[in-house]
């Protein structure tokens, strides 16, 4: 009887435990869940491994096309995360009419010698992908936007800035940098009063967007809370003042008391985000309003 009992207390914890996981899930999670690419492309072979891009193509997409293109990276400090995460930004975007890209990249493990220079590495080496490999995926090669959330939004303004960080043997003559920016909550200070620096090391100066500014820079749009204390705000505005200082042109979407991922959790906030970046994108000649 006794065992019969602790059986049957266990089954209703786990029952409860599970039905307690599924309402912590997030609306970008639970969107995920309901999304399948197109197809999926391989855009990178690194040692043995196979990095893809997770392509949504629009209803009656054809190669032939030249549509506006929407790259987004996912987040997870570099150490964790995957392209499924960000799929409801590219779908939102195949939506809008244009090609949806979530990336795969190599995360940092410094046991297997993965740095995060080499996250910024394949980030870089997608965009290019996509670039050269235009009219195979039925896109304009100057319509290109890179977004990202986090780490994500790291990697994402990386293809940008970071044009001495490239695989040995890569292609340099095809322009990584993209047409526009979308970053959410990134993470913008590598410094010691930001987030990374532990991570990348000494050389974090190198890869730390806020301390390497410079003009003619891509037109960005960011999303930061107030209230983060991962990715401090401080950085997205430090990141945002430079910007305009340097002739660039930037927005800068701020959440009061806003904490690190805030728009994941929220549909609201999430729907808002996607508002705001259609009416930037828009203005850019990138989308076309509806």
């Amino acid at each position: 009887m006794k065992c019969f009992l602790c059986l049957f207390t266990a089954l209703v914890f786990t029952v409860i435990n599970a039905k307690a996981q599924v309402k912590k899930m997030d609306p970008v999670d639970e969107l995920a869940a309901t999304l399948t690419p197109t197809r999926s492309v391989i855009y990178k072979k690194v040692a043995d491994r196979e990095l893809s891009l997770h392509v949504f193509e629009p209803d009656g997409h054809l190669s032939t096309d030249r549509r506006a293109c929407y790259i987004t990276i996912h987040g997870g400090g570099w150490t964790g995360g995957n392209a499924k995460r960000m799929y409801p930004f590219a779908a939102h975007y195949r939506e809008r009419g244009l090609v949806g890209i979530s990336v795969e990249y190599r995360l940092h493990q410094p046991k297997e010698g993965v740095t995060v220079f080499d996250c910024v590495k394949d980030a870089r080496s997608a965009l290019r992908y996509v670039r050269a490999h235009s009219q195979d995926f039925g896109i304009d090669p100057q319509k290109i936007i890179v977004s990202g959330g986090s780490a994500g939004g790291h990697l994402a303004v990386a293809t940008a800035l970071f044009a001495d960080v490239n695989e040995a043997g890569e292609d340099t003559s095809i322009s990584a940098e993209p047409n526009a920016l979308v970053l959410l909550f990134p993470v913008i200070d590598c410094s010691p009063d930001g987030y990374g620096q532990v991570k990348i090391g000494k050389d974090w100066k190198k890869i730390s967007p806020v301390h390497q500014v410079k003009a003619g820079l891509p037109p960005t749009i960011t999303f930061h809370g107030t209230g983060d204390t991962v990715t401090p705000f401080i950085g997205a505005q430090r990141f945002h003042d430079s910007m305009l200082k340097l002739g660039n042109r930037s927005e800068l979407v701020v959440n009061e008391s806003g904490t690190h991922g805030y728009l994941m959790r929220d549909r609201v906030l999430l729907d808002d985000t996607f508002v705001r970046s259609d009416a930037f994108l828009t203005s850019l000649g990138l989308m076309v309003s509806r």
